[in-house]
């Protein structure tokens, strides 16, 4: 994998430890800023608003920039936000800094993901894939703790500096590794020729550009909307939102799951965490090695492992070690199946590659909002700390009754003889 790919993922891990810090510091900025703990959670919806809504917006923005330039504008400006947040005393300013994080975060994830995909082969989108994400996992096992211990030491302003400061290496090491080149293209993406699957390593065209881009006409932006409106993208997007709403229904909710269901106390949940962000990590690995070349069999065989899991995990809940070994084996198959969900959304987006970076990034963000929404719902209703549990299992069950309804589809055609780059597999 290129050099640059990794400096990408360094950004990932910026924005992902900024996205997720604020779990353990809403507290503290809600006694700082003299306003209620209910208010200063807003800051979280405000940033999960801000990504959905931004993905898409962001990556139309920015489709025509060079990538090193717009990939450079987004870090930037995360960065200065994160400044102004630490040295504000409105918590007015600091919403709208959050707003502000999380439009630069989704133009960046945006962009570097094409940008990302654009680097490698025609047929390695999986692994740049989950390179770039393994910078989302990595701010979950140290950022997020990491900012949680300043927070504590030194006070909530602390952990807005530390991510700040994390950020510049990666500004400086964007300028010296990633081409200027020109603006992401259908071209640029290394998939000049159709794509046979979406998930077929083997069958994604010619692998003459990795990158360049050069001297292949972008498309309009209603012929990259137009291409996204096919079946396979949209069916990959809507798994890739269920899969993610599973996810971080159950993670939301880890702490009293862990303390209220499995007795571990208040010690065990930064290892519970740790845990989970440990298999998140080794998913996205494994998904990775494999989604290039095997994507069905793993989405099939993921997601019903899946499905399984979350059950187990929903009767097991009280014992401990069952707990402990389902966190990580959940964590696991979640960003497995996730990653090679988003990977499956890059080969069927070839003629709107930064567009459909764009949509992946949004539809993570609708299932990481969703998903605790129904958590939330079910704790409001009653149901107790295992409900977000089933919560889970219900949106996993969803994803593969969409997903084998798909995948009926595309064998029905291939039988037929019609197109074979129909939805993708079950997850």
């Amino acid at each position: 994998m290129p050099f640059a790919l990794y400096v990408l993922a360094l950004a990932v891990f910026a924005q992902g430890t900024s996205e997720f810090m604020l779990s353990g510091l809403i507290p503290d900025i809600a006694a700082d800023m003299q306003v209620s703990i209910p208010a200063a959670g807003a800051l979280t919806s405000a940033f999960a608003a801000g990504m959905v809504v931004g993905a898409p917006l962001m990556a139309l923005l920015s489709r025509r920039w060079p990538r090193r330039r717009a990939l450079l504008v987004f870090l930037v400006a995360f960065l200065l936000v994160h400044l102004v947040g630490a040295v504000t005393t409105s918590f007015g300013v600091l919403l709208a800094t959050r707003v502000v994080a999380a439009l630069a975060n989704a133009g960046f994830l945006a962009v570097a993901l094409a940008t990302a995909t654009a680097m490698v082969a025609p047929d390695a989108k999986g692994r740049a894939t989950s390179v770039l994400l393994g910078g989302t996992t990595l701010a979950c096992i140290a950022g997020v703790p990491a900012g949680a211990v300043l927070g504590q030491e030194w006070g909530w302003r602390a952990a807005f500096w530390a991510v700040a400061a994390v950020s510049v290496p990666a500004v400086v090491a964007l300028v010296r590794s990633v081409p200027a080149g020109s603006a992401i293209t259908a071209g640029s993406a290394g998939s000049a020729g159709s794509t046979g699957s979406t998930g077929s390593a083997g069958s994604t065209g010619s692998a003459g550009s990795t990158g360049s881009g050069a001297g292949a006409a972008a498309p309009d932006a209603r012929g990259e909307l137009r291409a996204l409106r096919r079946p396979q993208l949209l069916v990959a997007l809507l798994l890739g939102a269920l899969v993610n709403g599973a996810t971080f229904c159950t993670f939301t909710y880890l702490a009293p799951l862990v303390t209220g269901v499995t007795g571990l106390g208040a010690a065990g949940v930064p290892v519970v965490l740790a845990l989970f962000g440990l298999g998140s990590f080794a998913g996205v690995t494994a998904g990775g090695r494999l989604a290039d070349r095997r994507p069905r069999p793993l989405l099939a065989a993921g997601g019903t492992a899946l499905l399984v899991g979350w059950a187990l995990f929903a009767l097991t809940a009280g014992n401990a070690v069952a707990a402990v070994v389902l966190v990580f084996v959940q964590g696991t198959l979640s960003f497995a199946v996730g990653s090679t969900l988003i990977a499956q959304v890059l080969y069927a987006a070839t003629e709107a590659p930064t567009l459909g970076g764009g949509f992946a990034t949004a539809a993570l963000n609708v299932g990481a909002a969703a998903g605790p929404w129904l958590g939330g719902v079910a704790l409001a209703a009653g149901f107790g700390y295992r409900a977000p549990l089933w919560g889970s299992t219900l949106l996993v069950a969803a994803a593969l009754a969409l997903g084998g309804a798909a995948e009926a589809v595309r064998v029905r055609r291939r039988a037929a003889g019609g197109s074979t780059g129909a939805p993708v597999a079950a997850p």
